[in-house]
């Protein structure tokens, strides 16, 4: 078994955890595409209203930069698909890399990261990046289904990273 706490071995953590988060984001869609296809017709439009362009913020976030060679992205488009992994991926990764030096970071088996991240992202960066409309403007399920989506982020992602660090 590999030391896991030692310098060199970082960048495996990283990577680990990279491919946690990978693997969350994938878990995380099931439940948000199950609770939001559950969702009342009138708060899928007000959601969809809600957005930018009715594209959720990895699009947004890929269309902004196509905007830039003067062209327009819609979605789904894998530039949209790309931005939203790699969302999950950078997290994951610094989950790895931290999970040992940061005594905290796995409370509650990773709920808590979760949280934090849809507290951080969903209703804070993606507003203040004009990713997304103002919180206000989306029906409650979406925040209950944004949070509940995060927390099993950080769950799977915790997971992963003591199912790896245990055979490695």
């Amino acid at each position: 078994m590999l030391s896991k706490s030692s310098p060199g071995n970082t960048l495996l953590w990283v990577a680990a955890g990279a491919a946690a988060g990978t693997l969350a984001v994938w878990v995380m869609d099931r439940l948000d595409w199950y609770a939001y296809k559950r969702m009342p017709e009138r708060d899928r439009q007000r959601t969809i209203d809600a957005r930018p362009q009715g594209m959720d913020p990895a699009h947004v976030m890929a269309d902004k930069v196509a905007g830039l060679a003067g062209k327009h992205v819609e979605q789904p488009h894998p530039a949209g698909m790309a931005i939203h992994y790699s969302l999950g991926m950078l997290p994951g990764a610094l989950y790895g890399a931290l999970y040992d030096k940061v005594p905290l970071l796995g409370a509650g088996r990773g709920s808590l990261f979760g949280l934090g991240l849809f507290l951080a992202q969903d209703e804070g960066l993606n507003t203040l990046m004009g990713l997304s409309g103002k919180p206000g403007e989306y029906p409650w399920q979406d925040h209950a289904r944004g949070l509940a989506a995060h927390v099993l982020f950080g769950v799977v992602t915790d997971t992963a990273i003591r199912f790896l660090r245990n055979r490695l």
